[in-house]
Order: structure tokens, then sequence, then C-alpha cells
């Protein structure tokens, strides 16, 4: 897909702002996801309805050691990250050398096992009310 689909960030901004059609904002998730960039997709893949995509970029987040990842898709989906999923997202952050998430995603699984898992943070819903940015 070619960078021309890919909004500048004032324009994604707008798109987000706005009522957007399912199927063009998962053309634009594509454009991301083709240029690796898979954060910027999250947003859109919500707004397209593409709750399996959303469910398979969690996974990679685990797997991948990626803790703004896991946030960001959290918060399309609505679903907190739950405490075995920060255990194994630090296990393979540590294990990739990402030692700041494999740090942070031990104490999220700690928290979430005392019931305390704190508030999503992200911008997945950038523009729609969801909150803040990431720490």
């Amino acid at each position: 897909m070619s960078k021309r689909v890919l909004p500048d960030p004032l324009e994604r901004r707008h798109l987000l702002e706005r009522e957007l059609d399912p199927s063009r904002a998962g053309v634009i998730a594509q454009a991301y996801l083709d240029e690796g960039r898979v954060a910027e997709a999250v947003a859109f893949l919500r707004r397209a309805g593409e709750r399996e995509r959303l469910e398979s970029l969690r996974r990679q987040a685990v797997e991948e050691g990626d803790l703004f990842l896991l946030r960001e898709v959290a918060v399309a989906l609505e679903a907190p990250p739950r405490s075995d999923e920060w255990a194994m997202l630090a296990e393979s952050a540590r294990r990739l050398g990402k030692e700041r998430y494999a740090i942070q995603a031990a104490r999220q699984a700690e928290r979430k096992e005392v019931g305390d898992g704190g508030p999503l943070r992200g911008r997945a819903g950038a523009g729609e009310g969801s909150g803040g940015g990431d720490q």
C-alpha cells in the first residue's frame, strides 16, 4: 500500500476525532501496518472493528516484550492486561534485552495480583475521549 494513504499527524488526529467509515479505517490501519507503524495502526483497527487483529497484536506485544503496544491494544480493546500477560511480557522483554519494559511489566504483574492494575494508558483512542498519553 502506498504511503499516500497514510495521513499526516494533523489529518490523523482529525480522522480520529470525527466519524470514520470502518472500511476506510481498515485501509488506513493496513497502510500503517505495511509501513511497520503498528502502534499507529491500533486506533484505526479499533475504528474498523478489527477485534481479531487487535487480539493478534496483543499476543504479538507480549511475545515481543512490547509494553507500549500492549497498553495501546488494551485501551483499544477496553480490556486491561491480565497478570499473566504482564508476567509473560516481562519474561519476553528480559529475554530480548528490554530491561526497562521487563521491570515495568513485572511491577504491573505484581499489582494485578493484588487487584490494583491501575488505569490503562495509551493513545489508541486518541480523540475519542479515552485519556492521556503513555508514561
